[in-house]
């Protein structure tokens, strides 16, 4: 279908699109409304004719750290304010989580800007999550990811298998005895992880009973880092 509205250069009728494909209209619809909806086919108001859209020019191109560190900055410092934690951005660097964003604890106690900082996958929220989701951590992995206990331990790896099914991911004291972290998936084009943003502070205020975290909190991170995700696909 991509190919068809490409050679054609001008916009299209569904019936034309339908008969062209030899599908049926419900099937050609259905298409183009999957296709409309992460930007890769455009449907013009007055007509109702489906053209190419803007979003098939950003494929192959990385997301520039800096566009989400730009993108994260208003949220972050919003889910600062209302948890009273610091709030980091992560990427993936190799076997690394680097912080490309960092928002101090707002209660004026003295605190070092992580920003640029190399953390260890195995030993941080962040991390977790992008060894749960990231289509590119894998490869960085000292063995075969597919054996997760192997690549990253035991506990590591039940703790990535909780974030799969949760959404979220919850670490204590693993990379700072008791400091706690709280992290949810940044997502870009059709769905990809491309970082991770946390809530970051003393164990006691990010775990509450039973190693659970402090109610509400994962709504309020997840909440969080998908508005920063909805604002990746303004770019389209």
């Amino acid at each position: 279908m991509l190919g068809l509205l490409g050679a054609v250069g001008e916009p299209v009728t569904l019936g034309d699109l339908s008969r062209m494909l030899g599908l049926a209209k419900g099937t050609t619809h259905g298409i183009l409304r999957t296709l409309c909806g992460v930007g890769f086919v455009a449907q013009e108001p007055g007509s109702g004719r489906y053209h190419l859209g803007a979003g098939l020019a950003a494929i192959g191109a990385p997301l520039d750290p800096h566009l989400l560190r730009s993108r994260s900055v208003n949220w972050a410092d919003g889910l600062a304010a209302r948890t009273g934690l610091e709030v980091q951005v992560g990427i993936p660097k190799g076997p690394a989580v680097e912080l490309i964003h960092h928002v101090f604890r707002p209660d004026g106690s003295p605190q070092k800007l992580r920003v640029g900082e190399l953390q260890p996958l195995h030993a941080t929220a962040l991390g977790h999550v992008l060894l749960a989701f990231s289509p590119v951590v894998s490869r960085h992995l000292p063995v075969d990811a597919r054996n997760l206990d192997a690549a990253v331990g035991g506990e590591v790896a039940r703790d990535v298998r909780r974030t799969q099914r949760r959404g979220w991911s919850l670490v204590d004291g693993m990379l700072a005895p008791g400091v706690a972290a709280l992290a949810a998936p940044i997502r870009h084009h059709g769905g990809a992880v491309v970082g991770a943003l946390a809530v970051v502070g003393p164990s006691t205020s990010v775990v509450g009973v039973g190693g659970e975290p402090r109610p509400s909190l994962p709504e309020l991170v997840s909440t969080t880092a998908r508005s920063v995700s909805s604002t990746l696909e303004e770019r389209l």
